[in-house]
């Protein structure tokens, strides 16, 4: 957790990186949710809500996204999930995706955004490490770091480009509703994956098998 909050100047430029028209996305959301469609819920200001989450201080409509089904499946279910003393397979809770699909997405049109990727990126925003690493309790704070960037980078930014804290050789994105022409996605034709099926599922414990995670188990004569 940093121990001061953030100047009152960018002590850098910050990096910018265009997100081409054409760049695959992928989402994972709540099955009922338009896969394309922004956010528009402010979270509390101190309490839950993700990483760079508006709030009522800085309303604004987020779209999180990875640039691998991984990346995707690891940022949203793979959270705090921790391995068993035995050194087994970590167990997904059945609460935590069954109400879930993830969707292929791309980008219909250039978006520029501020790289987070590397230690210079977050030096030139008076941050290192942590603004992308932190867990779930630091996220006051980072949504607090991140109302102060996107005011500093006004009207350009469109969102942040960083890597993924629970697949590191992946790249995650936030985007923002409200600079400008919001940044649009559309399908790529492919079918979501929902979760909540058998094939879903299936589909879903293959994407976790290289991180030792897997779905749990349904009580006896729950479904499928």
């Amino acid at each position: 957790m940093p121990k001061y909050p953030p100047p009152d100047t960018l002590p850098g430029v910050p990096t910018r990186t265009v997100l081409r028209a054409g760049t695959p996305l992928y989402r994972v959301h709540t099955t009922h949710r338009d896969p394309a469609a922004y956010n528009s819920r402010p979270s509390h200001a101190f309490y839950f809500g993700g990483r760079f989450d508006s709030t009522p201080y800085d309303r604004y409509g987020y779209l999180y996204a990875g640039f691998s089904p991984g990346a995707a499946v690891c940022e949203v279910l793979l959270r705090s999930l921790v391995f068993p003393d035995d050194g087994g397979r970590r167990l997904l809770p059945r609460k935590a995706f069954e109400r879930r699909s993830l969707s292929f997405l791309r980008l219909t049109a250039d978006a520029e955004v501020i790289s987070l990727m590397s230690a210079s990126d977050l030096a030139a925003l008076a941050q290192d490490p942590w603004l992308i690493h932190a867990e779930g309790a630091d996220y006051p704070q980072t949504r607090d770091w991140g109302h102060w960037i996107r005011t500093h980078t006004k009207p350009w930014a469109q969102g942040f480009v960083w890597p993924s804290k629970r697949d590191p050789a992946g790249r995650v994105a936030v985007l923002f509703d409200d600079r400008g022409q919001a940044p649009a996605l559309e399908p790529t034709g492919a079918l979501p994956v929902d979760f909540g099926t058998e094939e879903g599922e299936h589909w879903l414990n293959g994407v976790l098998t290289p991180y030792l995670a897997r779905t749990a188990p349904r009580m006896p004569g729950t479904g499928f």
